[in-house]
């Protein structure tokens, strides 16, 4: 005698790991019996409502460890004294500085330096291949990374400056933050350490 049963039972219900796990027992016809194992799992959608806002400690980081240590010109002086050659840019950057220096031979280096002390982290060599562009845009110039960096200082405090080696408006930028966290780009001559406001910056 065939029988229609149905029978839903309950075996387990248990907390994995923020989810619940539910065993369903169905019988049917002849006996034939399928398990099916669900697992509800809500750890995925607590992870999606957590934002990061780290973005915005960082720059107060950068803020609190340019403005209390070593300064952008200071940063590229120890640099220098490390790898000899012409500092390209330096930025303030994952709790360091990270000074690209453009040596003889036209290798690159990057050189990280303690915001706190001064003292080279470690240093590397890079492969780029725009030294060429670099040197026949620093040619005949008077300003170097560490003059822009102290002529922007008046401004704020730096947290970067770099090389700008495109079309003919080729300078120094350099940006500053504010304790209040506002961000503000300035351009520096190549040939006097004049500090405007970058056009671009809104």
């Amino acid at each position: 005698m065939k029988r229609n049963i149905v029978i839903a039972v309950v075996t387990a219900a248990a907390l994995v790991g923020g989810g619940t796990a539910t065993a369903l027992a169905v019988a049917g016809d002849d006996d034939d019996t399928t398990s099916v194992t669900r697992t509800d799992d809500d750890r995925d959608d607590r992870g999606e409502d957590r934002s990061d806002d780290r973005d915005g400690d960082d720059d107060d980081g950068a803020v609190r460890a340019a403005a209390g240590g070593v300064t952008a010109a200071e940063a590229i002086t120890a640099a220098l004294k490390h790898t000899p050659g012409t500092a390209v840019s330096a930025e303030l950057d994952d709790g360091s500085w990270e000074v690209d220096v453009l040596a003889e031979g036209d290798t690159w280096h990057t050189v990280r330096i303690a915001p706190d002390s001064g003292k080279v982290l470690g240093a590397q060599k890079d492969d780029e291949d725009d030294a060429a562009e670099v040197r026949a845009a620093l040619k005949g110039a008077s300003v170097t990374a560490e003059d822009a960096a102290k002529a922007a200082a008046a401004k704020g405090t730096v947290v970067s400056v770099d090389l700008d080696d495109d079309g003919d408006d080729r300078g120094w930028e350099a940006e500053t933050r504010a304790s209040g966290g506002d961000e503000r780009d300035w351009s520096v001559g190549l040939t006097s350490a004049s500090v405007t406001a970058d056009r671009d910056d809104d």
